[in-house]
């Protein structure tokens, strides 16, 4: 009864391509496992991407440090945020899609032999613009 997870691998993928399609496939009702989290790349330059990342974790914050929204600065959480946002979170299916969707650092031993697919479109290669992996982003803002 249980269907096979959909396992993805996140090296040299558009971070907002492969997000779209872990929201769209988990909200269908399927599990979705991305592996490879620190290997996704953001479009963009580095400086401006930097930037923005620093300001939402400095300037948004409710008063006090213990208040303040928690905003994550490690891949594989990163990832998993930027899921969150294309789902209805507010909505009963939108929060059960959001537990259906995995995401790790690595490849952890259990998925080692599991065969990972690529997102059809998502490919950095294609970029013709700069862009900065998930893992360079997190050392530049303190993850």
């Amino acid at each position: 009864m249980s269907k096979e997870p959909i396992v993805v691998d996140a090296q040299n993928q558009i971070l907002g391509r492969l997000a779209s399609f872990a929201a769209k496939r988990a909200l269908s009702g399927d599990m979705v496992i991305v592996l490879n989290a620190e290997k996704a790349v953001i479009s963009g330059r580095r400086k401006n991407i930097v930037e923005e990342a620093k300001w939402r974790l400095n300037t948004r914050t409710l008063g006090t440090q213990t208040n303040a929204p928690v905003h994550d600065k490690r891949p594989d959480r990163y990832l998993r945020r930027v899921v969150r946002g294309m789902l209805p979170w507010k909505k009963a299916k939108g929060r059960a899609a959001f537990h259906k969707v995995h995401v790790f650092m690595g490849i952890p031993e259990e998925f080692s032999g599991k065969t990972m697919m690529k997102i059809p479109g998502a490919d950095a290669s294609k970029l013709t613009s700069h862009y900065i992996t998930l893992e360079d982003l997190a050392t530049e803002i303190g993850g």
